[in-house]
């Protein structure tokens, strides 16, 4: 039987941060079930494309249409070695769900290995969970991080932050980071 990974996005995550971690995941032989607060295994979310391109922030295309592969109410944290928690827009919102929240504050009790990207540390501020924790983010996220009692670190995009059972990112540019790293603190070893 696969080792399961819990995947929390929504609708206007970000695409690379969603899709990319998720098929990385599922190469590496892990079982990713996504899910969406009420929704459920097969319902579709909308993805959004963020790009860097010379503005004082990300610009916004639409992206890919994405199936959820677990249905929401039926996340029972212990059948998971680990918790992805993607960008993009839905960690604003989803953060407000009750049971999001603890979801994530189930793994970080049982000190399970979660990574959070871009904008996914919004959902950890608002779980509570990053008290004397370094971390990075999207910098708009900077704030909240510090605000919830976490240190962050400014990073390049292209790299993550390791502290403890916590890997983060800032952005899409750091998918090969983030997967690298979260697949160390979940124990994996891959050998060419």
């Amino acid at each position: 039987m696969a080792k399961k990974i819990l995947m929390l996005t929504g609708d206007f995550t970000e695409d690379y941060e969603t899709m990319v971690p998720f098929q990385a995941l599922e190469m590496l032989g892990y079982q990713v079930d996504a899910v969406c607060p009420d929704k459920k295994a097969g319902d579709i979310i909308r993805t959004a494309i963020h790009d860097f391109e010379g503005e004082q922030t990300y610009s916004e295309k639409r992206g890919h249409n994405f199936a959820l592969t677990a249905d929401f109410d039926a996340v029972n944290t212990a059948d998971y070695v680990g918790l992805f928690i993607t960008g993009g827009r839905s960690p604003e919102y989803i953060r407000l769900n009750k049971r999001v929240i603890e979801i994530v504050q189930e793994f970080f009790k049982d000190n399970k290995p979660v990574a959070a990207i871009c904008h996914g540390p919004q959902v950890l501020t608002a779980a509570n969970v990053l008290k004397g924790y370094k971390a990075t983010a999207y910098p708009a996220v900077g704030p909240d991080i510090t605000l919830a009692g976490g240190e962050y670190v400014e990073v390049a995009a292209t790299e993550a932050v390791v502290d403890k059972n916590l890997v983060t990112s800032p952005a899409w540019p750091g998918d090969t980071k983030i997967c690298a790293e979260f697949v160390k603190l979940l124990g994996a070893k891959i050998e060419i």
